[in-house]
């Protein structure tokens, strides 16, 4: 059989993008298939614009801390206006070189929804494309629960492109999303209200971390309800009425979900095909990417593996080596270095306490002190530095941080973690001082 292409990518985020491009690389003719704009959730909807909006939610601080260094500055002013349309610049300048690195690969765009019509065959619009490998990428997106008023509510997706700002808003979720968005509004003059049906907030991560992150928020003046959740969302004039579990109801401005994302599997014709997908709609495939129709492969969220963008382009760039350079490489999902943009800001690689000591006995090093830009701007927020250890090897098995700066010492940490280095390594490392990395190669004795 002759087909269109050797390779049909649903999807055009960071794990379709980066797979496209590199088959492509190595002589495959490709196409990219795209409903929305090239770039996908990272780069139009998700970390990219995010961590745009912590950088402005956290100037209002900075300012306050100003003063201790001896600056006078006049009262600022924020005006949510030009920060949206700041970050659609910035996000139509990313989605222009993604189009553009694509085309200079030679790979083809084509727009609109693509559906699996047969094993070989994807239908977009009134066309249909014939490959000889079909990869899925489509992501996942953020799901609302059924409740009456949901209607009412947005999610991330909407967030980033509010008509005006809230003068109160509720976000409903427990996670990385949840927290991050809490901040990011709160930062910026919104009164924010944190609503979790779990006990703690942060489910998975070191019970340290979610601790110590909950106390900051709530001294940050976000209002946090947790072992709860919203029953009814009721139109309320210009806002809204939140009905609890508890039979308590709330009055806000607006309701953001942020309780997780979900495949965005529907009406993608894998039942058509017979392509396995799980109880999410996530689509089941081996250490290689590849389902259980041997020439369609999937990767990314759509997978339910780690919905992170760099595991997505690992995944992207494994199926490419794989498929179409006879060089086959499986992604190793065991350790990720990960970060958090909450106020304060995680960064966070390897286990947590409590899942180290199901399997090993550990020694916990762990220091909590006040960063020192904070000492002479008065601000209240303490860093979290914590490191966790196995006792019979000597090697770290999870490393924790909160405060200014995790995220990018995370990453340097991460490699020393994934590398498989042990405490007498890290103790041999000479002191950068002062900073608060220096915490990490001079603890001395376990807690």
């Amino acid at each position: 059989m002759e087909y269109d292409f050797d390779l049909l990518v649903i999807g055009a985020g960071s794990g379709g993008v980066r797979a496209a491009r590199m088959s492509a690389s190595h002589g495959a003719k490709v196409a990219i298939i795209e409903e929305f704009r090239v770039g996908g959730t990272c780069v139009i909807r998700g970390c990219v614009p995010k961590k745009l909006f912590v950088y402005a939610s956290h100037v209002g601080e900075d300012v306050e801390d100003a003063a201790g260094f001896g600056w006078t500055i006049a009262p600022p002013s924020f005006n949510w206006d030009t920060l949206r349309d700041n970050k659609d610049v910035e996000i139509d300048r990313l989605n222009s070189i993604y189009i553009r690195n694509l085309e200079a690969s030679g790979v083809e765009i084509i727009t609109g929804r693509g559906v699996l019509v047969s094993q070989y065959e994807v239908k977009v619009g009134d066309k249909t494309y014939t490959a000889k490998n079909i990869l899925v990428a489509v992501g996942a997106t953020p799901f609302i629960p059924d409740i009456p008023g949901k209607e009412f509510c947005i999610t991330s997706n909407e967030a980033f492109d509010l008509p005006t700002l809230p003068k109160k808003i509720t976000v409903v979720g427990g996670g990385y999303i949840a927290v991050e968005f809490a901040g990011i509004f709160n930062g910026l003059g919104v009164e924010t209200q944190l609503i979790y049906r779990g006990e703690q907030i942060l489910r998975g991560f070191d019970a340290d971390i979610r601790s110590h992150l909950d106390v900051s928020m709530r001294e940050k003046g976000i209002s946090i309800l947790t072992e709860t959740d919203i029953v009814q969302v009721e139109q309320l004039g210009d806002g809204y009425k939140i009905h609890l579990q508890d039979g308590t109801s709330h009055e806000t401005g607006l309701v953001m979900y942020a309780t997780g994302r979900v495949p965005y599997t529907q009406s993608l014709g894998l039942d058509v095909v017979g392509v396995q997908t799980g109880g999410k709609g996530e689509i089941s495939v081996d250490a290689y990417s590849r389902t259980n129709i041997d020439n369609i492969y999937a990767v990314g969220d759509v997978t339910d593996r780690a919905a992170l963008t760099p595991i997505a382009i690992r995944e992207g760039a494994a199926f490419a080596e794989t498929v179409f350079n006879n060089n086959p490489q499986a992604v190793d999902h065991s350790i990720i270095p990960t970060a958090v943009f909450s106020q304060p800001e995680i960064g966070t690689v390897g286990l947590s306490e409590e899942h180290a000591r199901e399997h090993h006995d550990v020694d916990v090093y762990k220091a909590t002190f006040r960063p020192m830009k904070n000492t002479l701007s008065g601000n209240p927020e303490k860093m979290l530095m914590k490191l966790i250890v196995d006792r019979a090897s000597d090697r770290v098995l999870g490393l924790h941080i909160m405060g200014p700066g995790s995220g990018e010492m995370i990453q340097a940490f991460g490699i020393a973690v994934t590398m498989g280095a042990t405490k007498a390594q890290f103790d041999a490392t000479v002191a950068v001082h002062p900073t608060a990395a220096e915490e990490m190669v001079t603890f001395k004795t376990p807690v």
